[in-house]
């Protein structure tokens, strides 16, 4: 995951700020959910699940509420139907949305968790990873139907 991760960066880097920054947030997200299995059950894994959440809740946010308005808004200048493409991939992202969100909203204060939550835990944690991982791709995804096809464009000019 952290490798796709990477590669996502070295292709869009540079096409703003605000998509850095993003990817940067990404990273740090993705670095974070790694950690977490070796963390020790007690404080410190309250700890480091509560630094997961918050930065999973700016990652969600960053994303629906700049990042993809802006691609919206670069790919329409082009009216070459990128931005339809781009908008039929929302819905299977909001999915990866609801699920993070129920996440957050489960885990994001774990202090003092049963053996029952502990392992309904291990296994939420993976099924979010894993939605995680199909996002990232479509987000992959949204940034090359709005700027890969575009960047082309604008280098011929």
């Amino acid at each position: 995951m952290l490798e796709k991760c990477q590669n996502a960066k070295e292709r869009w880097g540079g096409v703003s700020d605000l998509i850095d920054q993003w990817l940067e947030q990404r990273q740090s997200l993705i670095r974070t959910f790694v950690a977490l299995p070796a963390c020790e059950i007690g404080q410190p894994l309250n700890e480091k699940l509560t630094q997961f959440c918050d930065l999973l809740m700016d990652y969600l946010s960053s994303g629906h509420f700049e990042v993809y308005e802006q691609l919206l808004r670069e790919g329409s200048d082009f009216a070459d139907g990128s931005v339809e493409k781009a908008q039929a991939l929302f819905p299977l992202i909001q999915a990866s949305t609801d699920s993070a969100l129920d996440f957050n909203d489960h885990y994001g204060a774990f202090d003092k968790p049963t053996l029952r939550e502990i392992r309904d835990f291990a296994t939420d944690l993976s099924h979010l990873g894993e939605t995680m991982e199909e996002r990232f791709e479509l987000e992959d995804r949204m940034i090359a139907t709005l700027h890969d096809v575009h960047s082309a464009l604008v280098n011929e000019a």
